[in-house]
């Protein structure tokens, strides 16, 4: 067995909880006699406690067994593993439901039982069609057709007619989800890619991609799932050409349709907390705090909603999401300091990997963990977590984040003291946001002030920070400039600097006058 197919079986392993551990050992026993003649089982013993493949000890603790039969028996391992959950989840996925039910179909049409075949077929089709999952209602009556079109079933006339019909209305249905489906994820992909525009010309090509892509249908004529990747399209859309409040009409929509049906919740709930998610970060970057703290609420209750213990996948977005949202409420509220302890809580789900974040999360928390630690006057910490993303072998995604890094990098040891650092950094960052295209006018008098450093009288830097920050506001109201502020709030940190106080100073006062405004 290849080492990656090892580690595969360990991680899965891993991932069991005791429940799935005791069922396991349970379904393994059912029909033995004695557990010595269960190779498999002990291999899965030993793995379990041990947390580790290590051939030798296996040959030695395993009685008979030879080192060529070791492949096999991984496998054999694992496709049993696989057989336990799949037994043990069938009532908690409808999906995983409906596919047994048309296993047990196929079964009985082998054993030429055609009518109570085509029983379980109809009651799986109205299942599936009630949970729209079109696919599988599509599979179900695809295998009627070739029941009905090879045997005399005794059916009401006019079934194959009326089979034909469903075919075409669910294929069509089926085509126009998976029109949306395609346009979201190549706009995510760019998002991912690229971030947020930063010039009309980029403005103009995502409008001009999306249009040309754009299945002609109508959001009416959609099934569940179809209007659901239509707003998430709509979403990644606006989201990249930073039209937030027309990005919050559809992320509104998007969560809407799953509360006005709930059972979709239960169906697929990951769709159901990215939509909440993006609602979330969309009422951030409108700096809507009310409306945020009431759907952060909502996202705080889900596992009253949803039993997070039998769905790592669905646990892991929630605690994701969770994190996430937290963090941006300490940003909103000015409170830093009081944010760092989420800090800890973060780190240790990172690093034992239990819910296999990728790469791009964990750059996404490390750069907000940086941006608490600056906020919190912690320059040395911020450092440290900034490196972490600005040090990675091969950056490959999320290059707005990757810049917004280095320039936060600077600002951190410039505070610090270190101005030779600055100065030789400063041509390293320019180099790499060139190479990006991500160098905007916000960015490049930002560089020359920090070039500057080195040449400016210590008691003129107060003067200074007076007349960048009245710059920047100024290009701050040009469209797409605004939009480095939206992940670095500059201009509080010029006006903490001009003030001698510290940036979470600035932005709790801030924070606090405004909601006196409200």
């Amino acid at each position: 067995m290849p080492k990656q197919k090892t580690d595969d079986l360990l991680k899965l392993v891993a991932s069991l909880n005791r429940a799935e551990k005791r069922h396991f050992r349970l379904f393994v026993k059912r029909n033995q006699q004695s557990n010595s003649e269960i190779l498999f089982l002990q291999l899965f013993d030993i793995l379990e406690r041990t947390g580790e493949y290590d051939e030798a000890y296996l040959l030695k603790r395993i009685e008979g067994i030879k080192k060529s039969q070791l492949s096999n028996l991984k496998a054999h391992l694992y496709k049993q593993l696989l057989t336990s959950l799949r037994l043990l989840n069938r009532n908690k996925d409808d999906e995983i439901t409906l596919r047994e039910n048309l296993d047990y179909a196929r079964i009985l049409y082998n054993k030429g039982l055609y009518r109570q075949a085509l029983d379980i077929l109809d009651k799986t089709k109205k299942r599936a069609r009630e949970i729209e999952s079109h696919t599988i209602a599509l599979e179900t009556a695809q295998f009627e057709k070739l029941i009905e079109g090879q045997y005399i079933t005794r059916s009401l006339e006019g079934r194959a007619e009326q089979l034909s019909r469903e075919c075409e209305t669910l294929t069509r249905k089926i085509d126009a989800t998976n029109a949306f489906s395609n346009l979201s994820l190549r706009l995510y992909g760019h998002w991912l890619n690229e971030g947020q525009v930063s010039n009309e010309a980029e403005y103009e090509a995502v409008g001009k991609f999306f249009h040309d892509n754009l299945p002609q249908v109508d959001f009416e004529d959609l099934d569940f799932w179809g209007k659901i990747y239509y707003c998430q399209s709509y979403t990644w859309m606006h989201l990249i050409r930073q039209e937030y409040p027309l990005c919050y009409r559809y992320t509104q929509r998007w969560v809407d349709l799953f509360r006005e049906n709930p059972k979709m919740i239960e169906v697929n709930a990951p769709l159901y907390l990215k939509g909440l998610h993006n609602h979330l970060a969309t009422l951030f970057n409108m700096w809507q705090y009310d409306k945020f703290i009431a759907e952060l609420q909502s996202l705080d209750l889900f596992p009253h909603q949803f039993d997070l213990t039998n769905n790592v996948n669905v646990a892991g977005l929630y605690h994701l999401y969770q994190f996430d949202h937290q963090i941006r409420r300490h940003y909103m509220e000015g409170t830093f300091s009081q944010g760092l302890g989420l800090v800890p809580q973060i780190m240790e789900v990172i690093e034992d990997n239990r819910y296999n974040w990728d790469d791009h999360r964990h750059m996404v928390f490390y750069y907000r963990i940086a941006c608490l630690y600056f906020g919190a006057g912690d320059n040395d910490t911020a450092i440290d977590y900034l490196n972490l993303i600005i040090n990675q072998r091969s950056p490959n995604y999320r290059s707005d984040i990757q810049a917004y890094a280095r320039i936060l990098s600077l600002i951190c040891h410039f505070e610090m003291g270190n101005v030779q650092l600055v100065e030789y950094q400063v041509k390293s960052v320019y180099r790499f946001l060139s190479k990006v295209e991500h160098l905007q006018e916000i960015q490049q008098i930002i560089f020359r002030f920090l070039r500057r450093i080195p040449r400016i009288r210590e008691e003129d830097l107060r003067d200074e920070f007076i007349e960048l920050k009245s710059r920047l506001d100024e290009v701050a109201k040009k469209p797409f400039e605004s939009r480095p502020f939206t992940y670095l709030d500059i201009p509080s940190w010029l006006q903490a600097k001009i003030e001698d106080v510290s940036v979470q100073d600035v932005i709790r006062r801030q924070f606090e006058e405004n909601r006196q405004l409200a």
